[in-house]
């Protein structure tokens, strides 16, 4: 059974900067294989945060975080990572990774993942 564990999470300041780790126990390295960060904030959808072709490393963005927001991964430590910076307080929200089989096109889609982290609260504060 794949394993996701995320860590980083934290109380920031509006402008402050995070970075999360997710350590998996999966090691697929494919064009068609995805590892993408979400996050849901109370009483709203989860959404796609940022995403990674594990393959050769391609990455996309939501629209609000381009520009802010860097996706990575180490595949010889089997971890991906998000770094957050001039974060907003409209990006507080509880963070997780994921994991699974996945196209461009259904790369957004949280459905489309197999494998969930259970999750590390980001908080930022104006």
């Amino acid at each position: 059974q794949v394993q996701l564990q995320e860590s980083g999470g934290g109380s920031v300041q509006a402008g402050g900067s995070l970075r999360l780790t997710c350590a998996h126990s999966d090691d697929i390295d494919s064009r068609y294989y995805c590892m993408g960060w979400f996050r849901q904030a109370p009483g709203k959808e989860r959404e796609g945060v940022a995403f990674i072709f594990t393959g050769d490393g391609t990455s996309y963005y939501a629209d609000d975080v381009k520009g802010r927001f860097t996706i990575s991964r180490d595949n010889a430590k089997n971890s991906a990572y998000l770094q957050m910076n001039s974060l907003k307080v409209e990006d507080t929200a509880m963070y997780y990774c994921a994991t699974g089989w996945c196209t461009i096109a259904t790369m957004t889609t949280p459905a489309e993942y197999e494998n969930w982290g259970q999750g590390t609260q980001v908080t930022v504060s104006s």
